[in-house]
């Protein structure tokens, strides 16, 4: 094999892993952009936009099917090592997490649809309080991978906690009011859904945040995850608990 040939295959596949890169980072934008659009529907009672939303859902689906079909013919073909093999495997695992959070941004314009035919409940300040903080959580994890920083990865990883707390906080606040005014139950079980896509929404991101650290560094963060999220220990089932565990919402991906 000749020397132009070998440096011709190196480029290809150069270019093969930076097109793969660059659509992860497309990806992330886009559910980025869901996410703020489901929450601008929300809090302006926007059902034209929540609309959009959910018509605008396939092309994630469709980014996703794309990364993963980038991603094996990678494999077959070039059988990368090291950096360039952490390189594809991230893509497989960030694409399916990226898709998730376009999953919940839905779910969150859907129960925004209904909420919009009710009156506000004054809980309703704290549901894009939690959402403003998740939001900056995804942005600054695809900025790490773009950057591919790993200390920015580690910095999103120990904010989920403060998700989690909020979380909680508003879950024991929604329950007052659903428990002083029958009338609150309704638009109090849409918002408790809501609270919960955005809180798996944070998670999610932190699983990209850790799928970043391991492609920068080739390492796993060490110790386990902190977590703020006590709601399951103070009651029983939560919204969208499907009985197989304590993912509740995946019950929610298609409702």
């Amino acid at each position: 094999m000749t020397t132009e040939h070998s440096e011709h295959i190196v480029k290809s596949f150069d270019d093969q892993l930076t097109e793969l890169s660059q659509t992860i980072a497309r990806m992330g934008g886009l559910a980025e952009s869901q996410l703020s659009s489901s929450m601008d529907a929300l809090v302006k009672r926007d059902s034209d936009l929540a609309s959009r939303v959910l018509h605008a859902d396939n092309r994630l689906d469709d980014m996703e099917s794309e990364i993963e079909h980038m991603a094996v013919r990678l494999l077959a073909l070039r059988q990368p090592v090291a950096s360039d093999l952490r390189e594809v495997i991230a893509a497989f695992k960030m694409a399916s997490d990226t898709e998730r959070i376009g999953d919940y941004a839905v779910n969150v314009a859907k129960r925004a649809l209904a909420l919009n035919q009710l009156p506000p409940l004054p809980a309703m300040s704290a549901v894009p309080r939690m959402a403003r903080l998740v939001q900056s959580i995804v942005k600054d994890t695809f900025d790490a991978y773009v950057e591919r920083d790993a200390d920015k990865a580690l910095d999103v990883w120990h904010r989920d906690a403060e998700v989690d707390e909020i979380y909680t906080s508003l879950f024991r606040e929604l329950l007052t009011y659903m428990m002083e005014d029958p009338r609150s139950i309704t638009p109090g079980t849409h918002l408790l859904f809501i609270a919960k896509n955005i809180e798996r929404i944070g998670d999610h991101a932190t699983n990209i945040a850790e799928t970043i650290y391991y492609l920068v560094t080739g390492y796993q963060i060490e110790g386990g995850r902190p977590k703020g999220d006590t709601s399951s220990y103070e009651i029983g089932p939560q919204p969208g608990d499907n009985g197989t565990g304590t993912d509740g919402t995946d019950s929610e991906r298609d409702s």
